[in-house]
């Protein structure tokens, strides 16, 4: 009975926490790097693949990634430079988007003052498609957590 219990109380914090948390950042209430890594993942890759044009095109973007961040991805963008480097925030060309989808883990945050880096695993570990990226966060003068840079883990081979 108590792990019954048990359970029951997780899975009913998990799903207060998922409800609760768009109402937090849209509150302007700080939130963790993770978390905001995180939910910037699920929008990312949600408006990707509903197919109404490049994310880094659509205005929203500014609640999740830094303006100089955007300003700059953009004149990039632009100017044709991501044809061979792939997606600036996925690090990729192409990806199962029902997997990522799925399966968006930031895991614990390295913190430098107002900076983090969160490592953010998209897909499941057992697939071929799993990709891990490094967010880097900053905190922001009204104190939400915004993506300033994206790294991969690959080297240069």
């Amino acid at each position: 009975m108590k792990r019954y219990l048990a359970v029951l109380a997780v899975a009913l914090s998990m799903v207060l926490g998922v409800l609760f948390h768009p109402l937090a950042m849209a509150q302007g209430q700080s939130v963790t790097p993770e978390a905001s890594a995180k939910a910037f993942y699920a929008w990312y890759i949600k408006r990707e693949s509903d197919k109404r044009g490049f994310p880094l095109l659509d205005k929203e973007i500014y609640r999740y990634v830094a303006k100089p961040t955007v300003d700059f991805l953009r004149a990039q963008y632009k100017a044709n430079k991501f044809a061979e480097d792939g997606d600036p925030f996925t690090k990729v060309q192409d990806y199962d988007e029902k997997d990522w989808a799925a399966h968006i883990e930031a895991r614990p945050a390295l913190r430098f003052g107002d900076t983090a880096v969160v490592p953010v695993v998209l897909g499941r570990d057992t697939k071929a498609t799993v990709q891990t990226v490094l967010a880097f966060m900053r905190k922001q003068a009204d104190g939400q957590w915004k993506l300033i840079k994206v790294d991969d883990l690959s080297g240069y081979e």
